[in-house]
Order: structure tokens, then sequence, then C-alpha cells
């Protein structure tokens, strides 16, 4: 294998890590976890978008039952968008 055989999943993970360090940015600000403020934005969406996130601890379902609780400002949702505008989405969606 080759570098250029880990392209995509290099480019996936320079971009995956500003996404995380923007949410913990904004979850340091909020008092809240990284998943909270992404399960947050997507509730900030539309109304329609129902996040369905996996739980088998009730730890983390609690946690994401806090999300609901995370008030994102405008300027929150802008720096997210920035973070999500700059990841390239690679591969078969299914």
């Amino acid at each position: 294998m080759t570098h250029e055989d880990f392209g995509p999943q290099l480019e996936f993970i320079k971009c995956r890590k500003c996404t995380n360090v923007n949410l913990a940015t904004i979850a340091a600000r909020k008092e809240a976890t990284p998943a909270q403020v992404a399960l947050a934005w997507l509730l900030a969406q539309k109304p329609w978008i129902v996040p369905i996130p996996g739980s088998r601890k009730l730890e983390r379902l609690e946690e994401n039952l806090g999300a609901v609780d995370v008030a994102l400002t405008p300027d929150d949702l802008s720096l997210i968008e920035q973070a999500m505008s700059q990841i390239t989405v690679v591969g078969d969606r299914y």
C-alpha cells in the first residue's frame, strides 16, 4: 500500500480533528460534552431532523439527553458550519 491509498482517509481525519476542536471549544464554554454539542447542532437544523444516537450504557443515554439543554448561539452554529464545510464527503453513501 502507498500513501495515496490512504489519501481520502487522511483528509477525513484532518477535517474531523478540526471539527472536534471546534466542538470541544464550544462544549467547554457551554459546560457540555462535544457529543452534546453535536446533537444540539443536529436538533437546531430543522424541526423534522431527529438524531438517533446509539447508546449501550445508561450514562451515555443520559449524556445524550442533556443535548436538549444545550443552547447554541448563532455564532456557535456558524463556527460549526465553517468546520463542516471543510469536510469533503467521499465514498458510497450506503
